[in-house]
């Protein structure tokens, strides 16, 4: 029977299912000599270099972008807890 392989590209995509270790995990996040993404140490596809510049500044914006989603949703329950009193309707 052919063993098949663990880790290679399929379409251009890398994927490695290697069992993985601490040191490989580690290295693999911090690279800084490569560019902002980076081959996953498990799995398929590609991810963030900690190394960079560049993906700090992507984790900052997706962590300001979800801060802000969390505050409009807090504010809109808020809204919606004071306005659950009676309604009253005028018809002519």
């Amino acid at each position: 029977m052919v063993d098949k392989p663990q880790s290679g590209t399929l379409f251009g995509i890398p994927y490695n299912f290697e069992r993985p270790s601490a040191g490989r995990m580690l290295s693999s996040y911090w690279q800084p000599g490569k560019g902002m993404l980076v081959e996953k140490p498990f799995g398929i596809g590609y991810t963030l270099n900690l190394a960079s510049w560049r993906s700090w500044i992507v984790l900052l914006v997706a962590g300001g972008l979800l801060w802000n989603e969390r505050q409009k949703s807090k504010a809109n329950a808020d809204e919606a807890e004071a306005d659950d009193g009676p309604v009253e309707v005028i018809v002519d």
